[in-house]
């Protein structure tokens, strides 16, 4: 008897339990988006190319999302610190990490916590081509005049951190002209382009987002741009490829969540990214770091084009030997 009234209360108690975690499942499931404040995590100190373009497209995504969403930074560790950051949040759309191929890099030389697997892209923002420059009052007025003056005294070349996407398209055009190069690694753009202006380096892979004022204004003069096609607002200077170095590297940046985002999250926030770079504020800004609405991508684009530059970097470092193949 007492068998049977114990079956007859748990039984009621086990349907009382589903029907809870059912009822909880289906308030997550609708529960409203964002319903706290975005973070945009980013991986350098305010100033470079990655913290003016992560608040540019934030202007115009606020308005879209209807939320409060502002920059982050997590500087060190050439993104590792950003990443581990990103990795120890809730994977629930309110953390987003702004990348660039340094990220690719740090992942592809095994450090941090995450893998290119875990990386969902959202949008990306910018294309921006690295530019080999010197201050203006160098001596050295073309390329072949640096590689040349490197095969005397190694080129004090600076570059946001070791192994980092400057790094490596340095290193690249360095082994490819047999010329020398001394790495002298900074926190972030900014600081690059205050030393190169110091002369505390001699030249630099930046992007135009970081020196476009610099080159306007005559403080910097631009050798080289690492693309295969010139940049129509410096269309007076030369591409590394027409010049004989098959170079080619770029400045992506771009957003992505980590795997487990819930998927109608992740196109919120695209849709949110990609309305607010539309507008005409953000191809304001493009322009004026002399790029174009060519530099936008959606979700698939970008996430497609995080895979390539991954494996293109992982080939790139073994080939430097930076990193040794499986």
């Amino acid at each position: 008897m007492k068998a049977n009234n114990l079956r007859n209360f748990f039984i009621p108690a086990l349907i009382l339990s589903a029907i809870v975690c059912s009822l909880s499942s289906i308030s997550v499931a609708q529960e409203t988006y964002p319903s706290r404040p975005i973070d945009v995590v980013t991986h350098t100190s305010p100033g470079g190319g990655t913290d003016a373009t992560a608040r540019a497209v934030l202007r115009g995504a606020r308005q879209a999302l209807d939320a409060n969403m502002s920059v982050l930074p997590r500087a060190g560790g050439g993104g590792v610190v950003a990443m581990a950051y990103v990795n120890n949040r809730p994977r629930d759309g309110h953390t987003v990490l702004a990348i660039t191929p340094t990220h690719l890099f740090a992942i592809a030389r095994g450090q941090g916590p995450l893998s290119i697997d875990d990386l969902v892209g959202v949008a990306r923002a910018t294309d921006d081509p690295i530019v080999v420059m010197v201050r203006s009052d160098s001596q050295l007025q073309t390329l072949e005049e640096l590689i040349d003056s490197g095969r005397e005294q190694p080129i004090k070349w600076g570059t946001t951190q070791i192994g980092g996407v400057d790094h490596v398209a340095g290193a690249i055009l360095a082994q490819k002209a047999e010329t020398q190069l001394s790495v002298v690694p900074f926190a972030g753009g900014g600081e690059i382009v205050t030393n190169l202006m110091g002369g505390s380096i001699d030249a630099a892979g930046l992007n135009l987002t970081e020196a476009l004022d610099q080159l306007t204004r005559g403080d910097f003069r631009a050798l080289a741009v690492m693309s295969e096609e010139r940049i129509p607002v410096i269309n007076d200077v030369p591409t590394t490829v027409e010049l004989g170095y098959d170079v080619v590297f770029s400045t992506v940046r771009g957003y992505l969540v980590l795997e487990g985002t819930p998927e109608d999250r992740i196109d919120t926030l695209e849709r949110g990214m990609m309305e607010s770079m539309q507008q005409p504020e953000f191809q304001d800004y493009l322009q004026g770091s002399g790029l174009d609405a060519s530099s936008i991508a959606g979700r698939v684009e970008w996430d497609n084009q995080v895979r390539r530059l991954y494996n293109d970097a992982r080939a790139a470092m073994i080939s430097l030997g930076i990193i040794q193949e499986d």
